[in-house]
């Protein structure tokens, strides 16, 4: 009897254990499914990165004269139609910037986000069978409007979807993503023919829409539609949690979102609420600093600068782009590893630094270049040098610190609102370097160009010391109650 007894109270013991046991579990969860949900949102990104970047490896091939016959064009393209190849994909950004908020309230993050496909394929089937420049600018016209969508959509959907912890790690995804988006056209363009890179490209916004389609909605937008149950199913599934795990983060996206949109809030609530309006300033003046440092004009011109280069006969032009383009993308990898534990603030003092001085390198090459006071010969080495350390420095925090901070600093009633001002800024000054910048380097030379760049990232170590709150590993709400009370 007492061994029977025993034997009773082990097998109980051992049940109260394991039941313990997948208690703790089911209330641990697993941030997989964040990470899986992230990358499937990020391959939007990388579409485009490509499609942004398309012209870059093939600029040269373009300018040929005589006519190259991989140039649909059948005559040489000049600086000022090279110049609103580019431009035209920001003013379609700018024009693009005022729907994703709208389509995101409407229809929801998920589907507004695999909306974007349609004019992904719309743009590359126009490039494709482009034989006029205007049917070219009209494609990167309506480039321009999908990469605002990305540029929109994927910070809000990542920044709804991510526990605290893991935010910043998932929203440098995009940087990522971006960077290898740029890497692509590079690798590929100067090696097939031009139909088959537009056809390759295109494929990137179908692998796209599969992949993100089986992806679950953000739980901020069910339960701003009253969806409570479909909050919690969420939740459980994003969190790898039991319901009861998830019922109280559910309760209180509930109430946050609910009191958000009892307030109906309007475009002047941005400017009258002290928290908006600071969140606003300081998200625009990331996005503007971030554009300014003159990182669409390297990409888009990357293999022209080094053709102007003229000194380094031992490696080609090709080849120095394709090393910076791997530099860059290996780099985004550095910022999702420091993000959460250093912070916001400390990594764009550190990018600051680093393309202030790499930017003083390069100006400093070209002017002894222009000014005929050194051919460049006995320093052919500072340009390739200098690019490698500006994109390594720009992808600590330049480039990913702006789409992180935009995730998490504006409250629900106006986050739709902001994130359409805050992209509109982010494209005119992308419009402004990619279309007039061609202007000042005839005019005054690539010293002045990459001097002025070198400027404004020297002014981001300023603003990220007095200016830019730090985020790191805080609630949307208590960034919120923080902004009110700065």
């Amino acid at each position: 009897m007492a061994v029977h007894d025993n034997l009773m109270s082990e097998r109980i013991s051992i049940s109260v254990i394991n039941s313990i046991e997948i208690k703790n579990k089911n209330f641990e969860g697993s941030k997989f499914k964040q990470f899986i949900a992230a990358i499937a949102a990020s391959i939007c990104v990388l579409s485009s990165g490509v499609i942004l970047i398309w012209g870059g490896p093939i600029l040269l091939m373009l300018r040929k004269n005589p006519v190259s016959i991989e140039n649909p064009f059948v005559r040489p393209i000049s600086n000022e139609e090279i110049s609103w190849i580019g431009g035209f994909t920001t003013v379609g950004s700018m024009f693009g910037c005022l729907a994703p908020g709208y389509l995101a309230d409407r229809w929801g993050r998920r589907a507004a986000l695999l909306s974007t496909a349609v004019p992904f394929l719309v743009s590359w089937t126009l490039i494709f069978l482009a034989k006029r420049i205007e049917i070219l600018f009209l494609a990167r016209f309506i480039a321009g409007l999908a990469i605002s969508f990305s540029y929109a959509l994927v910070p809000m959907y990542i920044g709804e979807i991510a526990e605290a912890p893991i935010r910043g790690i998932l929203g440098s995804f995009f940087q990522i993503s971006f960077n290898l988006g740029l890497l692509l056209p590079y690798v590929i363009g100067p090696f097939v023919p031009y139909g088959n890179y537009c056809i390759i490209c295109a494929t990137l916004p179908i692998v796209f829409f599969v992949v993100f389609f089986a992806m679950p909605e953000t739980p901020y937008y069910l339960a701003a539609k009253g969806r409570k149950e479909d909050v919690i199913k969420v939740l459980a599934k994003l969190r790898g949690k039991s319901r009861e795990a998830v019922e109280k983060e559910a309760n209180e996206i509930q109430v946050a979102v609910q009191e958000a949109y009892s307030k109906k809030a309007k475009i002047i609530d941005l400017f009258k609420v002290k928290a908006n309006l600071k969140a606003l300033i300081i998200c625009c003046s990331l996005a503007a600093l971030q554009q300014l440092s003159g990182i669409n004009f390297f990409l888009l011109y990357l293999e022209v600068i080094f053709a102007s280069v003229g000194t380094n006969d031992s490696i080609s032009t090709t080849l120095q782009t394709i090393i910076v383009a791997l530099i860059q993308l290996f780099s985004s990898f550095v910022n999702p590893l420091v993000v959460d534990c250093l912070g916001r603030k400390i990594l764009l003092i550190v990018s600051g630094i680093g393309t202030s001085l790499s930017l003083a390198a390069l100006g400093f090459f070209f002017y002894l270049k222009e000014s005929k006071q050194n051919d460049g010969s006995n320093i052919s080495w500072l340009p390739i040098s200098s690019l490698i350390v500006f994109m390594i420095a720009y992808n600590i925090g330049l480039g990913p610190v702006p789409w992180t901070v935009m995730g998490e600093m504006f409250s629900q009633e106006v986050k739709f609102k902001a994130t359409i001002i805050t992209i509109f800024i982010c494209r005119f000054t992308s419009f402004i370097i990619v279309k007039y910048f061609i202007n000042v380097v005839d005019a005054f030379g690539l010293c002045t160009a990459f001097w002025s760049f070198g400027v404004v990232c020297f002014l981001s170590i300023p603003f990220a010391v007095f200016i830019l709150p730090e985020t790191k590993g805080k609630s949307l709400k208590k960034i919120q109650d923080e902004l009110m009370s700065r």
